[in-house]
């Protein structure tokens, strides 16, 4: 690879991921290294393009002047690397997915393992985090695409895959395991293990919909903790029924009378700028799923 191009890159991936310290991850560098690409090239051109305080970095006005024209130069660069893949044929790379633990549990490692039987030189980084997490890391290109539920962010291009239903779940002796359906208001002043992060869930668009206030005892993300908690008396709650396939829990999975749901799609920023990896990864997801 070209230096100034490196350089290029090193500044674009800083300023689009707001650190030396991810922008190094990100690009298997040093964080010294990262540092000292960006400082050559403020040599170079002689101007300022980071200032670098306590609340981070912030793009200089000469910087931000600067900044679309590199950013479009690592674009093109990209998507002539991404045409010579396509010329040479799938040898290596890396395919970056930002998924949440359903799908990470559930739906990946066998479209994985499926992938690297035709493509076994290709590895994969799975990123879990939450949708807001997710959709950060694709809008500042820390993955390649991710699973997010859907609507999302209107400047990213996505594919609907499935909807997946919500489901209650109580702990087996509990006096609702006997009902055929359960609405929420069955669920009223019982103890709650709400799934939610920074106010944003699935569940929690479900209750605000209904207008429905349940007796949260406790709040967490981590959907086997809850399932967990549910096991042990401690409460009933609702989770997507992909999180429940195959799980080590002694519960009682029971269907809302009034069906909700939550979309699953796959989500990118321009097809264009995928590697020839990515986008075979998505053909086989689609034919798969």
């Amino acid at each position: 690879m070209d230096m100034n191009i490196q350089k290029y890159i090193a500044f674009v991936k800083t300023v689009e991921l707001g650190s030396f310290t991810k922008a190094a991850d990100v690009l298997n560098y040093s964080q010294s290294g990262i540092s000292r690409m960006i400082n050559d090239l403020e040599k170079e051109w002689n101007i300022t393009l980071l200032e670098r305080n306590r609340a981070g970095l912030r793009l200089t006005s000469d910087g931000l002047n600067i900044f679309p024209l590199a950013k479009k130069l690592y674009e093109e660069y990209e998507a002539v690397q991404h045409r010579l893949e396509e010329l040479s044929g799938i040898q290596t790379g890396i395919i970056r997915i930002g998924t949440f633990s359903s799908v990470a549990t559930h739906w990946l490692p066998q479209l994985m393992r499926d992938f690297q039987k035709d493509y076994p030189n290709i590895q994969f980084e799975l990123l879990l985090g939450d949708y807001d997490e997710i959709e950060k890391w694709i809008v500042n290109g820390r993955v390649d695409f991710g699973f997010l539920r859907l609507p999302t962010l209107p400047d990213l291009q996505v594919q609907y895959i499935e909807q997946d239903e919500l489901k209650v779940i109580l702990p087996e002796n509990h006096p609702l395991a006997n009902f055929s359906q359960i609405s929420l208001q069955d669920l009223y002043d019982l103890p709650f293990i709400l799934l939610e992060k920074d106010g944003n869930s699935d569940i929690t668009r479900l209750l605000h919909k209904m207008n429905f206030s349940p007796n949260v005892q406790f709040t967490t993300w981590d959907d086997y903790a809850i399932m967990a908690m549910v096991e042990k008396g401690l409460g009933i709650s609702i989770l997507p029924s992909l999180i429940l396939e195959r799980i080590p829990y002694h519960l009682v999975i029971k269907d809302l009378d009034v069906p909700a749901f939550r979309k699953i799609g796959l989500a990118y920023k321009e097809k264009r700028m995928l590697s020839l990896a990515s986008k075979k990864f998505i053909e086989g997801l689609k034919l798969a799923l």
